[in-house]
Formats: C-alpha cells, sequence, structure tokens
C-alpha cells in the first residue's frame, strides 16, 4: 500500500490558506444565510463554522499535549463540545468569523510552537484512537476542507488540493477504515496506478477494487459523493459506514 509520510510544515501552511478560503467564503454569507441548513443533516451553517471554531481548539489541545507531555484532551467531555456547538450555532456573521480568525491564530500559534523532536508524540483523539503529533495539521486541514464543501457555498470536491486529497486517501486507508468491521476488504486505486488496501482484513474473499481520483474515492468514503464517478469492474460498490 503506498505511503505519503506525514509533513508537518506543508499541512500546517496549507491550513493557514484553507482557512484563508473558508473566511471568504463565509465572509460572503449573511446572518440569514447562516442560520439555513447545511449539508450536514440536522446542522445549519452555523453548526458547522462553529464546530470548526471549537475543532481549531481542540486540536490546539493536542498540540499543547503534544509539545508539554502534560495530558490535555481535545474537549472536556462530548457532552461538552456538543453543547458549545449548539451555544454558538445561532450567533450572527460576524461572531462566527471573529472566532473562526481567533481560533485559526490559536491553532496556528500552537503548531509553531511544536518542536521537530515531538512529531512522533503521541496524542489521544476524543475516539480513542492515538495520533501521531506531526498529523494533527493533516487532521485540522481535513475539518476546513470538508466542511467547507458541507457550507453548501459551491466549494465542491474538484477543488480540494491534489496533495491533501492523496494525503487523507491514506489516512482513510491506513487509519480510519483499516480493519473496520463494516467495511468489506477494498483496494482503492487511483489513476497513477497508486493501490491501498482497506476494510475488513478477516476472511478469504478477494478485496473489491475502486478505481477513480483520489477527490472522487475520499468524497465516497467521507459521504461527500455517492461515488459514482468511480468504477468497480461491475462489482457492487459498498456502502461505506460513517465516519
Amino acid at each position: 500500500m503506498t505511503h505519503t509520510p506525514p509533513d508537518f510544515p506543508r499541512d500546517t501552511a496549507a491550513v493557514r490558506e484553507a482557512t484563508d478560503r473558508l473566511l471568504v467564503s463565509a465572509g460572503k454569507l449573511d446572518d440569514e444565510a447562516i442560520a439555513e441548513p447545511s449539508l450536514l443533516p440536522g446542522w445549519t451553517r452555523g453548526h458547522v463554522l462553529a464546530h470548526l471554531a471549537r475543532n481549531a481548539d481542540a486540536l490546539s489541545n493536542l498540540l499543547t499535549w503534544a509539545r508539554t507531555d502534560v495530558r490535555t484532551p481535545m474537549y472536556a467531555s462530548d457532552t461538552a463540545r456538543d453543547a458549545d456547538i449548539e451555544r454558538d450555532a445561532d450567533r450572527p456573521l460576524a461572531d462566527h468569523v471573529k472566532d473562526l480568525q481567533e481560533s485559526a491564530a490559536r491553532f496556528d500559534a500552537a503548531a509553531g510552537a511544536l518542536p521537530d523532536g515531538r512529531w512522533a508524540y503521541r496524542v489521544e483523539m476524543r475516539n480513542g484512537v492515538t495520533e501521531r503529533a506531526d498529523r494533527l495539521a493533516l487532521r485540522r486541514l481535513a475539518e476546513i476542507e470538508l466542511h467547507h464543501i458541507d457550507l453548501g457555498v459551491g466549494y465542491t470536491l474538484d477543488r480540494l488540493p491534489a496533495f491533501f486529497t492523496e494525503a487523507y486517501l491514506d489516512l482513510l486507508a491506513a487509519v480510519k477504515f483499516a480493519g473496520h468491521r463494516d467495511l468489506p476488504a477494498l483496494e482503492l486505486v487511483t489513476p497513477d496506478g497508486s493501490r491501498r488496501r482497506t476494510g475488513r482484513t478477516d476472511g478469504d474473499a478477494a478485496p473489491v477494487v475502486v478505481t477513480g481520483a483520489a477527490a472522487d474515492l475520499v468524497g465516497w468514503l467521507t459521504g461527500r459523493a455517492d461515488g459514482g464517478g468511480l468504477d468497480t469492474a461491475g462489482s457492487p460498490l459498498p456502502g461505506v459506514p460513517p465516519l
């Protein structure tokens, strides 16, 4: 399976660029549009923006943990996380933009303070999965890029940076869906010939080979696309469990 090693400086710079794009899109909205449904069931655009701000702080906590070796969880609890999003969802646009800017600055400062020697330090995400510190910038980049799509403001899969879709496809295959009991064995093939294995590892059945552009594969695996642009050589396209 191909694997792209973490590139923390590149991903941190990409987070800044993606944040700028997000802020441009958000700045074109108004208070009425903020209250309208996003592409995520049950969430308004305000919910998406509130989540993005709090996620920046949550990942800053993990970067601080990696730097100081003092356990600093992402959130006080899942209940507190959800309550913060609900509390902030209905704010005026100006408050959302200010919060996004300030939380992004805190994340950037936390990333900049992480010494090279701590990149391999492992922290615990809210779902119990441990993660290398130098992959937290990619995690943040994924939140921004995918939730930018979820705002429903015209930002689409084909606008995702190519390096991001390749790196995030690595993470989806090697971490998020690796060994997942609810996903059959898959072999993901991109046009350059790269192959990634993921899904269940038990049993002797041959993996379902799914071929397509990295952006299309990311869209399908994250629920942002129905997989209509993917080729399975006549096999049914499997359903993908929620992330």
